[in-house]
């Protein structure tokens, strides 16, 4: 009797040891997306409050910008941004990727946003992109 308790404790042990060969990642790839606002278009939200104040103090006006010259430095910007990102370095700045699609016709407010967003964190944590230029902080 006391081999089967003995025998059946070993194989509660063994089975109770062994790794299991299900891995759950609860830590989804969040990433910064294009994502409709109530007017139809595609809207760029930044959960910064100084991201506002850089926009309307420091940034230059989007009138200063064509939709072209925009959609080609994001091109680049998010290239490299991500380049950044899934390479591990500026973990402290750079938080996620950009889901960007340069074929996608966003508009220029997103396409403003976007490119004011890499100026931004050059103007607040002083990360240098090489295809942000420096006149585009005031």
């Amino acid at each position: 009797m006391n081999k089967i308790i003995f025998s059946i404790l070993v194989l509660f042990i063994i089975f109770g040891c062994t790794p299991q060969n299900t891995i759950t990642d609860n830590k989804e790839n969040i990433g910064i997306k294009p994502q409709f606002n109530d007017d139809g278009e595609y809207d760029l939200v930044v959960f910064d409050s100084q991201y506002d104040y850089f926009l309307s103090a420091v940034a230059r006006p989007m009138n200063t910008y064509t939709e072209d010259y925009l959609k080609s430095k994001n091109r680049f910007l998010v290239t490299e941004w991500n380049s950044l990102y899934y390479s591990g370095r500026n973990r402290n700045i750079i938080e996620s990727s950009i889901d960007y699609d340069p074929t996608i016709n966003y508009g220029i407010k997103y396409e403003y946003k976007l490119y004011q967003v890499f100026a931004y964190v050059r103007w607040k944590y002083g990360l240098r992109l090489n295809g942000l230029s420096a006149g585009d902080i005031r």
